[in-house]
């Protein structure tokens, strides 16, 4: 069964590269089966965010995952608590087919209940790949690493899905599909926290933003507050 706790709470959380602190006493909750978008430019924090969470940088403060803290767990660990990453630069292993890349994602599911996924039920929900399901990954589109990346997670059959930037670089019919297939997975259940600059991609899938600027939250409110102000999109999302 779905945990009671949310799906993730970050409290006063703080995070450096080296000597350069990136992140200022950031606070977020992602509750069960909510789609929350982290919104702002390029460089505002986001993708640090993500990263932080999956303690891949050195950081201080409060991460709770299914009401498990975290913040001193190592990666691996926080993943076998069912968190799912997937990382801008996407990296999918170019030099191996699509089902060898979906096969390395592989994990048993944390709360053996919940329906796990395999390769029919991946395939499924992205039939761009089930097509391509021999090819290598450096010869698939952009569009489709893209899709690989988010189904080569999956496969790990993660409770909460860290998305970032899924809709940058992407031919705007892929983005698309790639907002339908995330409402499929919104719809059965799945935690979604994602970074984007869209705000038409986040207005399709999200319930809630928090927007970034210069690390530290600004703004909280509805994917449909942040849509009709368009002078709080000028101020943190224009460039």
């Amino acid at each position: 069964m779905m945990s009671a706790a949310p799906a993730l709470v970050i409290e006063e959380l703080n995070a450096w590269y080296g000597a350069a602190q990136i992140l200022y006493n950031v606070s977020l909750t992602v509750s069960c089966g909510e789609v929350v978008a982290l919104m702002g430019r390029n460089g505002a924090g986001k993708s640090t965010t993500m990263k932080t969470i999956m303690g891949l940088t050195r950081r201080n403060g409060v991460v709770r995952v299914n009401g498990h803290h975290t913040s001193t767990l190592r990666p691996f660990e926080i993943a076998r608590l069912g968190v799912g990453f997937t990382p801008e630069d996407r990296r999918i292993f170019s030099d191996l087919t699509v089902l060898e890349n979906l096969d390395i994602g592989r994990r048993d599911p944390p709360d053996l209940q919940l329906p796990s996924w395999s390769v029919e039920r991946v395939f499924a929900l992205f039939p761009n790949l089930a097509e391509k399901r021999h090819q290598l990954g450096a010869y698939i589109s952009g569009g489709e690493q893209q899709m690989l990346s988010i189904a080569r997670t999956l496969m790990g059959n993660p409770m909460l899905l860290l998305l970032d930037e899924p809709s940058e670089g992407v031919a705007p019919i892929i983005v698309v599909d790639l907002a339908n297939t995330l409402l499929i997975l919104k719809q059965q259940g799945l935690s979604i926290l994602l970074s984007e600059q869209n705000v038409a991609f986040a207005q399709i899938i999200a319930d809630r933003v928090y927007m970034l600027e210069k690390g530290q939250i600004r703004w909280i409110g509805t994917t449909e507050e942040l849509v009709r102000n368009s002078e709080l999109q000028r101020s943190y999302l224009a460039l």
